[in-house]
Protein backbone atom coordinates (compact mmCIF):
# COMPACT_ATOMS: atom_id res chain seq x y z
CA UNK A 1 0.00 0.00 0.00
CA UNK A 2 1.73 3.77 -0.84
CA UNK A 3 0.34 5.77 2.17
CA UNK A 4 0.01 9.29 1.19
CA UNK A 5 -2.37 10.65 3.52
CA UNK A 6 -1.52 13.47 6.31
CA UNK A 7 -0.51 11.30 8.52
CA UNK A 8 0.97 8.79 9.75
CA UNK A 9 3.90 9.03 6.70
CA UNK A 10 6.01 6.31 5.59
CA UNK A 11 8.57 5.44 8.32
CA UNK A 12 12.63 5.64 6.88
CA UNK A 13 14.51 2.62 6.62
CA UNK A 14 17.02 3.84 9.85
CA UNK A 15 13.70 4.50 11.84
CA UNK A 16 12.46 1.71 11.38
CA UNK A 17 15.78 -0.83 11.96
CA UNK A 18 15.74 1.29 15.02
CA UNK A 19 12.17 -0.22 16.45
CA UNK A 20 14.17 -3.75 16.31
CA UNK A 21 16.48 -2.63 19.20
CA UNK A 22 16.22 -4.07 22.01
CA UNK A 23 14.02 -3.67 24.44
CA UNK A 24 15.33 -1.56 27.67
CA UNK A 25 13.16 -0.87 30.77
CA UNK A 26 12.06 2.99 30.84
CA UNK A 27 14.50 4.28 34.04
CA UNK A 28 17.88 1.99 31.89
CA UNK A 29 20.26 4.54 32.02
CA UNK A 30 20.39 4.13 28.03
CA UNK A 31 17.21 5.08 27.87
CA UNK A 32 17.59 7.96 29.80
CA UNK A 33 20.44 8.97 28.09
CA UNK A 34 18.23 8.70 24.81
CA UNK A 35 15.88 10.93 26.28
CA UNK A 36 18.28 13.22 27.16
CA UNK A 37 19.53 13.62 23.51
CA UNK A 38 15.50 13.38 22.09
CA UNK A 39 15.80 16.71 23.93
CA UNK A 40 18.21 18.40 23.04
CA UNK A 41 17.18 17.67 19.35
CA UNK A 42 13.90 19.19 19.99
CA UNK A 43 15.13 22.15 21.37
CA UNK A 44 16.51 22.84 18.25
CA UNK A 45 13.86 22.06 16.01
CA UNK A 46 11.02 23.97 18.30
CA UNK A 47 14.15 26.99 18.38
CA UNK A 48 13.06 26.75 22.09
CA UNK A 49 14.15 28.93 25.28
CA UNK A 50 16.19 28.60 27.75
CA UNK A 51 14.25 26.73 30.61
CA UNK A 52 11.71 25.55 28.35
CA UNK A 53 10.48 21.62 29.25
CA UNK A 54 11.14 19.34 26.28
CA UNK A 55 9.23 16.07 26.22
CA UNK A 56 7.73 13.37 24.20
CA UNK A 57 4.34 12.35 25.61
CA UNK A 58 3.11 8.87 25.42
CA UNK A 59 -0.19 9.19 23.09
CA UNK A 60 -0.85 11.37 19.74
CA UNK A 61 -0.76 14.69 18.67
CA UNK A 62 -4.16 15.23 20.19
CA UNK A 63 -2.38 14.46 23.79
CA UNK A 64 0.08 16.75 23.07
CA UNK A 65 -3.03 19.42 22.34
CA UNK A 66 -4.73 18.64 25.46
CA UNK A 67 -1.98 18.69 27.51
CA UNK A 68 -1.13 22.23 26.93
CA UNK A 69 -4.65 23.20 28.55
CA UNK A 70 -5.68 20.91 31.18
CA UNK A 71 -2.53 22.94 32.87
CA UNK A 72 -3.23 26.62 32.44
CA UNK A 73 -3.85 27.67 35.48
CA UNK A 74 -7.24 29.50 34.72
CA UNK A 75 -8.89 31.08 31.54
CA UNK A 76 -9.91 32.94 29.72
CA UNK A 77 -8.61 31.44 26.46
CA UNK A 78 -8.91 33.13 22.93
CA UNK A 79 -9.48 30.00 20.41
CA UNK A 80 -8.93 30.82 16.74
CA UNK A 81 -10.83 28.64 14.89
CA UNK A 82 -10.59 28.25 10.97
CA UNK A 83 -10.78 24.22 10.92
CA UNK A 84 -11.55 20.41 12.55
CA UNK A 85 -8.14 20.48 14.63
CA UNK A 86 -8.93 24.25 15.87
CA UNK A 87 -12.45 23.63 16.44
CA UNK A 88 -11.00 20.28 18.75
CA UNK A 89 -9.14 22.57 20.40
CA UNK A 90 -11.88 24.77 21.47
CA UNK A 91 -13.76 22.08 22.64
CA UNK A 92 -11.06 20.68 24.77
CA UNK A 93 -10.60 24.16 26.29
CA UNK A 94 -14.44 24.33 26.99
CA UNK A 95 -14.11 20.60 28.49
CA UNK A 96 -11.40 22.32 31.28
CA UNK A 97 -13.29 25.41 32.39
CA UNK A 98 -11.15 27.63 30.44
CA UNK A 99 -13.91 29.85 29.47
CA UNK A 100 -12.60 29.93 25.75
CA UNK A 101 -14.00 32.72 23.41
CA UNK A 102 -14.24 30.97 19.80
CA UNK A 103 -13.12 33.82 17.61
CA UNK A 104 -14.10 32.09 14.17
CA UNK A 105 -12.39 32.51 10.12
CA UNK A 106 -14.21 30.69 7.17
CA UNK A 107 -12.70 27.67 6.37
CA UNK A 108 -10.36 27.91 3.86
CA UNK A 109 -9.00 31.07 4.72
CA UNK A 110 -6.21 31.98 7.37
CA UNK A 111 -6.46 33.85 10.40
CA UNK A 112 -6.56 37.27 9.55
CA UNK A 113 -4.28 39.16 12.76
CA UNK A 114 -6.51 42.48 12.29
CA UNK A 115 -9.71 40.66 13.82
CA UNK A 116 -7.37 38.76 16.40
CA UNK A 117 -6.41 42.53 17.39
CA UNK A 118 -9.57 44.12 17.91
CA UNK A 119 -10.61 40.78 19.88
CA UNK A 120 -7.27 41.12 21.85
CA UNK A 121 -8.45 44.97 22.68
CA UNK A 122 -11.65 44.03 23.67
CA UNK A 123 -11.25 41.62 26.78
CA UNK A 124 -7.84 40.51 28.19
CA UNK A 125 -7.18 37.06 27.97
CA UNK A 126 -4.53 34.56 29.82
CA UNK A 127 -3.82 32.05 26.77
CA UNK A 128 -4.50 32.70 22.90
CA UNK A 129 -4.51 29.64 21.00
CA UNK A 130 -4.17 28.93 17.54
CA UNK A 131 -3.87 25.94 14.87
CA UNK A 132 -0.35 26.46 12.87
CA UNK A 133 -1.01 24.37 9.78
CA UNK A 134 -4.77 23.66 9.41
CA UNK A 135 -5.00 19.78 8.37
CA UNK A 136 -8.18 19.89 7.81
CA UNK A 137 -7.94 22.45 5.24
CA UNK A 138 -4.29 22.57 4.06
CA UNK A 139 -4.05 26.58 5.40
CA UNK A 140 -0.89 27.85 6.87
CA UNK A 141 -1.42 30.73 9.78
CA UNK A 142 0.66 33.37 10.51
CA UNK A 143 2.39 32.49 13.78
CA UNK A 144 4.48 35.40 14.17
CA UNK A 145 2.10 38.06 13.83
CA UNK A 146 -0.52 36.26 16.38
CA UNK A 147 2.56 35.50 18.35
CA UNK A 148 3.30 39.14 18.54
CA UNK A 149 -0.25 40.40 19.08
CA UNK A 150 -0.82 37.99 22.11
CA UNK A 151 2.71 39.20 23.49
CA UNK A 152 1.60 42.83 23.20
CA UNK A 153 -1.57 41.69 25.44
CA UNK A 154 0.14 39.70 27.99
CA UNK A 155 -1.50 36.48 26.67
CA UNK A 156 0.27 33.34 26.24
CA UNK A 157 0.56 31.92 23.07
CA UNK A 158 -0.41 28.02 21.88
CA UNK A 159 0.45 26.85 18.99
CA UNK A 160 -0.27 23.27 17.40
CA UNK A 161 2.31 22.40 15.41
CA UNK A 162 1.81 19.03 14.41
CA UNK A 163 1.70 19.51 10.75
CA UNK A 164 4.65 22.19 10.69
CA UNK A 165 7.59 21.53 13.29
CA UNK A 166 10.18 19.71 11.32
CA UNK A 167 9.30 20.19 8.19
CA UNK A 168 9.19 24.36 7.90
CA UNK A 169 10.84 27.14 9.54
CA UNK A 170 9.80 27.41 13.26
CA UNK A 171 11.37 28.99 16.08
CA UNK A 172 9.84 29.38 19.53
CA UNK A 173 11.46 32.45 20.24
CA UNK A 174 11.20 34.14 16.97
CA UNK A 175 7.18 33.56 17.05
CA UNK A 176 6.94 34.39 20.42
CA UNK A 177 5.25 31.05 21.37
CA UNK A 178 4.61 29.56 24.58
CA UNK A 179 3.83 26.46 24.05
CA UNK A 180 3.64 24.33 20.92
CA UNK A 181 3.15 20.35 19.99
CA UNK A 182 3.17 18.14 17.04
CA UNK A 183 3.01 14.36 16.89
CA UNK A 184 5.69 11.80 15.91
CA UNK A 185 4.19 10.32 12.63
CA UNK A 186 3.98 13.22 11.10
CA UNK A 187 6.70 15.68 9.91
CA UNK A 188 9.16 13.68 11.50
CA UNK A 189 8.00 10.61 9.71
CA UNK A 190 8.29 8.41 13.54
CA UNK A 191 5.56 5.93 14.31
CA UNK A 192 2.43 7.11 16.26
CA UNK A 193 2.47 7.20 19.31
CA UNK A 194 4.69 10.21 20.65
CA UNK A 195 3.73 13.44 20.78
CA UNK A 196 7.03 16.49 21.26
CA UNK A 197 6.08 19.37 23.47
CA UNK A 198 7.66 22.32 24.44
CA UNK A 199 6.96 24.68 27.08
CA UNK A 200 8.69 28.62 27.98
CA UNK A 201 9.52 28.98 31.18
CA UNK A 202 6.38 31.45 31.21
CA UNK A 203 4.31 28.64 30.25
CA UNK A 204 5.64 26.18 33.16
CA UNK A 205 4.73 29.10 35.55
CA UNK A 206 1.17 29.09 34.59
CA UNK A 207 0.84 25.02 34.02
CA UNK A 208 0.08 24.08 37.63
CA UNK A 209 -3.50 23.04 37.04
CA UNK A 210 -3.97 19.60 38.21
CA UNK A 211 -7.19 18.85 36.02
CA UNK A 212 -5.83 14.96 35.62
CA UNK A 213 -2.86 12.90 36.59
CA UNK A 214 -1.49 11.72 33.37
CA UNK A 215 -1.44 15.34 31.51
CA UNK A 216 0.60 16.66 34.74
CA UNK A 217 3.71 18.31 33.42
CA UNK A 218 5.17 18.34 35.87
CA UNK A 219 5.10 14.95 36.76
CA UNK A 220 6.03 14.96 33.35
CA UNK A 221 8.94 17.08 33.84
CA UNK A 222 9.47 14.50 36.79
CA UNK A 223 10.76 11.70 34.27
CA UNK A 224 12.55 13.61 31.50
CA UNK A 225 14.38 16.43 33.39
CA UNK A 226 15.48 14.36 36.72
CA UNK A 227 14.86 10.48 35.23
CA UNK A 228 12.36 10.00 38.14
CA UNK A 229 9.38 7.56 37.61
CA UNK A 230 6.10 9.10 35.63
CA UNK A 231 4.60 5.92 33.80
CA UNK A 232 6.10 3.30 31.54
CA UNK A 233 7.15 4.88 28.42
CA UNK A 234 7.05 2.89 25.28
CA UNK A 235 11.06 2.98 24.91
CA UNK A 236 10.82 1.57 21.16
CA UNK A 237 8.97 4.83 20.05
CA UNK A 238 11.95 7.08 21.76
CA UNK A 239 14.31 5.07 20.08
CA UNK A 240 12.67 5.39 16.92
CA UNK A 241 12.22 9.06 17.28
CA UNK A 242 15.81 10.07 18.30
CA UNK A 243 16.16 8.25 14.94
CA UNK A 244 14.00 10.30 13.22
CA UNK A 245 14.73 13.50 14.57
CA UNK A 246 18.30 12.92 13.40
CA UNK A 247 17.61 12.62 9.99
CA UNK A 248 15.66 15.83 10.16
CA UNK A 249 18.30 17.66 11.21
CA UNK A 250 20.84 15.97 9.33
CA UNK A 251 19.30 17.07 5.84
CA UNK A 252 18.29 20.38 7.44
CA UNK A 253 14.74 22.74 7.84
CA UNK A 254 15.31 24.37 4.62
CA UNK A 255 16.03 21.72 2.74
CA UNK A 256 12.85 19.82 4.36
CA UNK A 257 10.72 22.87 3.69
CA UNK A 258 12.52 23.26 0.02
CA UNK A 259 11.16 19.48 -0.90
CA UNK A 260 7.91 20.31 0.49
CA UNK A 261 7.05 23.39 -1.37
CA UNK A 262 8.73 22.13 -4.64
CA UNK A 263 6.64 18.72 -4.16
CA UNK A 264 3.54 20.89 -3.72
CA UNK A 265 4.00 23.17 -6.50
CA UNK A 266 4.92 20.48 -8.77
CA UNK A 267 1.99 18.35 -7.62
CA UNK A 268 -0.75 20.71 -7.73
CA UNK A 269 -0.01 21.93 -11.53
CA UNK A 270 -0.17 18.17 -12.27
CA UNK A 271 -3.59 17.84 -10.52
CA UNK A 272 -4.54 20.88 -11.96
CA UNK A 273 -4.37 19.46 -15.54
CA UNK A 274 -6.83 16.86 -14.54
CA UNK A 275 -9.69 19.29 -13.30
CA UNK A 276 -8.59 19.48 -9.90
CA UNK A 277 -9.07 22.82 -7.89
CA UNK A 278 -7.17 24.30 -4.51
CA UNK A 279 -9.26 24.29 -1.86
CA UNK A 280 -7.36 26.77 0.16
CA UNK A 281 -8.28 30.38 -0.65
CA UNK A 282 -4.87 32.14 0.71
CA UNK A 283 -1.62 30.64 2.59
CA UNK A 284 -1.69 27.36 1.14
CA UNK A 285 0.18 25.05 3.93
CA UNK A 286 3.57 23.56 1.99
CA UNK A 287 3.13 19.86 4.30
CA UNK A 288 -0.62 19.47 3.18
CA UNK A 289 -2.42 19.77 -0.27
CA UNK A 290 -6.23 20.21 -0.27
CA UNK A 291 -8.06 19.82 -3.86
CA UNK A 292 -11.59 19.43 -4.69
CA UNK A 293 -11.87 16.71 -7.43
CA UNK A 294 -13.19 17.53 -10.84
CA UNK A 295 -16.72 18.28 -11.17
CA UNK A 296 -18.64 15.19 -11.09
CA UNK A 297 -16.11 13.39 -9.21
CA UNK A 298 -17.27 12.26 -5.45
CA UNK A 299 -14.58 13.04 -3.19
CA UNK A 300 -15.23 9.75 -1.24
CA UNK A 301 -15.29 7.49 -4.14
CA UNK A 302 -12.89 8.99 -5.38
CA UNK A 303 -10.56 7.96 -1.98
CA UNK A 304 -12.10 4.21 -1.92
CA UNK A 305 -11.27 3.87 -5.86
CA UNK A 306 -7.44 4.71 -5.22
CA UNK A 307 -7.60 2.29 -2.32
CA UNK A 308 -8.44 -0.58 -4.64
CA UNK A 309 -5.62 0.73 -7.16
CA UNK A 310 -3.00 0.45 -3.70
CA UNK A 311 -2.87 4.08 -2.70
CA UNK A 312 -4.11 5.59 0.53
CA UNK A 313 -5.11 9.10 0.73
CA UNK A 314 -7.54 11.35 2.54
CA UNK A 315 -10.57 12.79 1.99
CA UNK A 316 -12.07 15.74 4.15
CA UNK A 317 -12.63 16.18 7.83
CA UNK A 318 -14.98 18.53 9.73
CA UNK A 319 -15.83 21.48 7.54
CA UNK A 320 -14.21 19.77 4.23
CA UNK A 321 -15.71 16.31 4.94
CA UNK A 322 -16.92 14.57 1.11
CA UNK A 323 -15.69 17.66 -0.74
CA UNK A 324 -11.97 17.18 -0.81
CA UNK A 325 -8.73 15.00 -0.85
CA UNK A 326 -5.92 15.65 1.23
CA UNK A 327 -2.48 14.72 0.28
CA UNK A 328 0.35 14.76 2.85
CA UNK A 329 4.04 16.16 2.16
CA UNK A 330 5.42 15.83 5.38
CA UNK A 331 8.72 14.01 5.92
CA UNK A 332 9.20 11.36 3.89
CA UNK A 333 6.10 11.91 2.14
CA UNK A 334 7.14 14.80 0.56
CA UNK A 335 9.20 13.27 -2.72
CA UNK A 336 8.20 12.79 -6.30
CA UNK A 337 8.22 8.89 -7.03
CA UNK A 338 5.37 7.88 -4.92
CA UNK A 339 3.39 10.60 -6.36
CA UNK A 340 4.11 10.10 -9.72
CA UNK A 341 2.70 6.39 -8.97
CA UNK A 342 -0.05 7.81 -7.34
CA UNK A 343 -1.04 9.63 -10.76
CA UNK A 344 -0.29 7.00 -12.63
CA UNK A 345 -3.40 5.07 -10.66
CA UNK A 346 -5.50 8.44 -10.34
CA UNK A 347 -5.44 8.38 -13.95
CA UNK A 348 -7.04 4.84 -14.36
CA UNK A 349 -9.72 6.04 -11.74
CA UNK A 350 -10.52 8.90 -13.53
CA UNK A 351 -10.66 6.76 -17.02
CA UNK A 352 -13.50 4.60 -15.05
CA UNK A 353 -15.03 7.49 -13.55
Amino acid sequence: MLLLTPGPTPIPERVQKALLRPMRGHLDPEVLAVNRAIQERLRTLFGAPDGALLAALAGSGSLGMEAGLANLDAGPVLVLVNGAFSARMAEMARLHGLDPTVLEFPPGEPVDPERVARALKAKPYRMVAMVHGETSTGVLNPAEAVGALAKEAGALFYLDAVTTLGMLPFSMEAMGVDYAFTGSQKCLSAPPGLAPIAASPEARKAFRAKRGWYLDLERVAEHWERGGYHHTTPVLLHFALLEALDLALEEGIPARAKRAQETYAWLLGELSARGFRPYPKGSPLPTVLVVRPPEGVEADRLVKALYGEGVAVAGGIGPTRGQVLRLGLMGEGARRPPYEAFLKALDRVLALA
